[in-house]
């Protein structure tokens, strides 16, 4: 688990299925975060390199990243900002523990970005980061996080 308590608004950025390419919007969009999430279906080793250059990474693995490199990414990670506790996964469908002990569920794997808040749980979903898939929008998100309070909000990106 990951844990830093400074006074102060921090931004971390939200990612998701990027399938091995991250949109130079995307990359502009995290640069000056203060942490960044990738929630899996990351593609390539790489894409981990390039997004912990911009601000310290938590990264899960997806069902796609089978390749010998992905074995050392998490299934589910924890992130602690301020007073806030972040549970990451790549599908919400195999949430396996009480949401309740979390304040953010972060998932990707269905391309669908949302944010939804459900029993004082924030549930979100950057969407899809990487390739477009079917009609889908291309998307990413950011958490914003001061003490015990969290706002979360979905892009769309340009392209």
């Amino acid at each position: 688990m990951l844990s830093r308590s400074r006074s102060g608004l921090r931004r971390i950025g939200v990612i998701s299925d990027t399938h091995g390419w991250v949109r130079p919007e995307a990359v502009e969009f995290l640069r000056g975060a203060d942490f960044i999430i990738h929630a899996g279906d990351i593609g390539d080793a790489r894409i981990l390199e390039e997004l912990a250059a911009l601000a310290p990474l938590t990264a899960v693995r997806g069902n796609n990243d089978t390749a010998p490199w992905a074995r050392k990414v998490a299934e589910t990670q924890v992130l602690k900002v301020d007073d806030v506790s972040i549970y990451v996964l790549h599908n919400l469908a195999e949430l396996a523990v009480d949401p309740a002990g979390y304040r953010v569920i972060v998932s990707g794997h269905s391309h669908q970005p949302k944010v939804e808040e459900r029993a004082g749980v924030l549930y979100v979903n950057p969407g899809s980061a990487g390739p477009r898939r079917f009609k889908l929008p291309i998307s990413i998100g950011e958490l914003r996080v001061e003490g015990a309070e969290v706002k979360a909000k979905v892009l769309e990106c340009a392209s």
